[in-house]
């Protein structure tokens, strides 16, 4: 009997860690309970910089919310800098929600921003691609930018502990735990698989971080257009015909420079029942702007070689009321045979 007490004890000071190692792709969140912080971790990038609990107390230019939405074409966020001027890839891991609309605790992206978009919604995935005046949310204007998502090299995502949402599939918000966001050089990509479906890792592929929106969410980018439509999925990124010949494309690595020529062009997947728009009617709660341009971004959704080092640590971690926020507790789901796992070699260690 002591030894069987001894191994409760021990069982449950192992399985607060072994569920704060969890990588976050693999929980499992409810957009109406969420945790104040998706990442309870403190490693070798710090600790979360923002919070998950994200409403009117904490709305504004200020936020520092990382529960992202991609639900229609005027309704949506990218990822983007908590301070001006920053390089996306120096500031992956502290990224903020930046939304087309109020009301989700977000800042807000200003007006004349977004200057070319596209939503689409396919069998696998809902993307919106498009340009942006990338300085209006504090993305340098000369940066050719970097990639975001939830995997990273320590499984904690890009930005630490963000989390992304749909209503696109019915049934209120669904958390997409694959999804990737490309932005800089002007651009934008953000792409959203549907957990119900059999390839969402493939086509929310992460290891691309190289080749930008051209390879990874291939469409028109067409300045002046506002779409939302149909479409067929895209081949899995990376993965190309050539004359008949299904090929893989290996990413070189940063130190062999950079990437000059790809072996193939991607392509761009049919579209039905578009619908256009007039900017001026998406946008309609959006801020004015405050940053005074001297030029524009250069725009590019091709390869381009990272103008920035990702920072090697985070460690500042910023609290905000969550006065008025939903109630509840993270819903990570760990399997049961992890933590069947995780008891037993507790146990066994006596």
């Amino acid at each position: 009997m002591p030894s069987v007490l001894a191994a409760v004890a021990v069982v449950s000071t192992v399985l607060p860690a072994v569920l704060a190692q969890v990588p976050l792709a693999s929980q499992h969140f409810t957009y109406t309970a969420l945790p104040y912080q998706a990442d309870p971790n403190t490693g070798e990038r710090g600790s979360q910089y923002g919070y998950n609990i994200c409403n009117s107390t904490t709305e504004g230019p200020t936020s520092l919310c990382q529960t992202a939405i991609i639900n229609s074409i005027d309704d949506f966020c990218l990822w983007g800098p908590p301070e001006p001027n920053s390089l996306i890839g120096n500031v992956e891991g502290e990224s903020v929600a930046w939304c087309t609309k109020p009301g989700y605790g977000t800042r807000v992206i200003p007006k004349g921003a977004i200057t070319g978009l596209q939503f689409i919604k396919t069998p696998d995935y809902v993307q919106v691609t498009g340009l942006i005046q990338q300085d209006l949310i504090n993305i340098a204007a000369d940066d050719s930018g970097g990639e975001l998502d939830p995997h990273g090299a320590d499984q904690r995502g890009n930005p630490l502990g963000g989390l992304l949402f749909s209503n696109a599939w019915g049934g209120g918000f669904t958390q997409a735990v694959e999804w990737h966001n490309f932005m800089g050089g002007g651009t934008f990509c953000l792409k959203a698989c549907d957990p119900a479906g059999a390839n969402a890792a493939k086509y929310c592929e992460h290891i691309f971080d190289r080749i930008g929106c051209k390879y990874n969410a291939p469409a028109s980018y067409a300045d002046g257009e506002f779409t939302s439509c149909d479409g067929a999925s895209q081949d899995f990124p990376g993965i190309y015909t050539v004359g008949g010949v299904v090929s893989t494309y290996t990413q070189p690595p940063e130190s062999l420079g950079a990437i000059s020529t790809m072996p193939y062009e991607p392509v761009i997947p049919a579209t039905s029942n578009c619908q256009t728009f007039q900017s001026s009617a998406l946008f309609t709660g959006a801020p004015d702007a405050t940053v005074t341009r001297s030029s524009s971004s250069s725009r590019s959704t091709g390869t381009s070689t990272r103008s920035s080092t990702r920072a090697a640590s985070t460690t500042r971690s910023v609290s905000a009321s969550s006065t008025g926020a939903p109630n509840g507790a993270s819903h990570a789901v760990v399997s049961l045979g992890s933590l069947a796992g995780a008891a037993l070699v507790a146990f066994f260690a006596l």
